[in-house]
């Protein structure tokens, strides 16, 4: 479990051990987590993996309640944000709806995350945070379609479907991956077949 980024360089203490920052900590809580649930976001357990001790959480962080708050504040940046970033440098919105599906198909069999955080929609702590990310999806999906001519009720619809196709897909990759397109240009005609359904003719 890769927590740093490549090329980068942690501060070192005395002793000559490689001070952590808060974001390898909230890192490592995101990859727990995925691998298994919430129940998995244990201090001392990540302090082991980590190859430090638990005063070093502490530096970063009051609680456990905190770390998984900021595992799950890195989740949204980059699984959400950062993609719709990525995706506004695409002037057509026609192609940004394609990319959005593939893309998100084919992360969806190695992204453990995502199924984990449904799987406790529930829980108090993560249940904001999901809320806010889906409705922040499905908005911009609505918004994508109300730019190809569409109205307001009928885009949001359609980005409701939409992300509805999408986690479906993300469902059946961990639950019966033998289901779904193996090769990626079946999921990529897999995509195709579903926008062809949810956009309006060109």
């Amino acid at each position: 479990m890769a927590v740093s980024k490549p090329g980068t360089r942690r501060a070192r203490t005395p002793s000559g051990r490689s001070r952590l920052a808060a974001d390898d900590w909230a890192q490592a809580a995101l990859v727990a987590l995925g691998d298994g649930g919430l129940s998995a976001v244990a201090i001392e357990r990540l302090a082991t993996h980590l190859g430090t001790t638990k005063g070093s959480f502490y530096w970063h962080f009051p609680n456990r309640r905190a770390l998984i708050d900021a595992a799950l504040a890195r989740w949204e940046q980059r699984r959400t944000e950062a993609v719709i970033a990525s995706m506004e440098r695409e002037p057509d919105p026609r192609r940004r709806l394609r990319r959005l599906l593939v893309e998100g198909m084919e992360e969806a069999p190695v992204d453990r995350t995502e199924v984990a955080l449904l799987a406790n929609a529930h829980d108090p702590v993560v249940a904001p945070a999901l809320r806010r990310v889906t409705q922040r999806r499905i908005d911009y999906l609505a918004g994508l379609f109300e730019q190809l001519g569409l109205p307001p009720a009928d885009a949001h619809r359609r980005g409701l479907l939409a992300y509805t196709v999408y986690l479906g897909f993300v469902q059946l990759a961990h639950a019966a991956p033998g289901a779904l397109p193996a090769e990626p240009n079946e999921r990529q005609r897999f995509a195709d077949g579903a926008l062809s359904a949810l956009l309006p003719p060109a």
